[in-house]
């Protein structure tokens, strides 16, 4: 199975920790990355998710997120077919850096592409031509790891 996180998700463990909710996310997301790491699952990855990563200011953030990264078995190159669809995906109200991510995780094959972004979540989860299901991390693990 393959799955792709967004920024916000890779670095949800480096979030404060006293929100229950994201206590919940963290500890959802390592789950799902340690099934990457063992090869139950397959962490995707892009282009658009580095040069995000890379233009981020906290470099303890950036180093370790990066650091997560490499676990990754594929990275999506983008493309002008990559950023033509995300110019589709924009139309319903995504936010452009949102829309290339989903692209990507198209293009990647990702069954699912996982953020903590309640607005992109709920946009995203409205639009019926997407390749991708978009879900929450604690919704992926209950999904697919419990």
């Amino acid at each position: 199975m393959r799955i792709y996180f967004d920024n916000c998700c890779l670095q949800r463990p480096l979030d404060d920790q006293t929100q229950p909710r994201i206590e919940r996310e963290t500890e959802a997301i390592i789950a799902i990355l340690s099934a990457c790491e063992i090869g139950d699952l397959t962490l995707v990855s892009s282009e658009i998710l580095l040069a995000e990563l890379n233009d981020a200011s906290d470099l303890e953030r950036r180093e370790t997120t990066l650091g997560v990264l490499k676990i990754a078995r594929e990275t999506i190159v983008a493309d002008a077919k990559i950023e033509k669809r995300a110019r589709e995906i924009e139309k319903s109200g995504i936010k452009p850096i949102d829309a290339l991510h989903l692209a990507s995780a198209e293009a990647g094959q990702a069954e699912y592409f996982c953020t903590c972004d309640d607005k992109l979540l709920k946009r995203a989860q409205t639009q019926s031509d997407l390749k991708t299901k978009t879900i929450s991390p604690i919704g992926l693990f209950e999904e697919i790891i419990k």
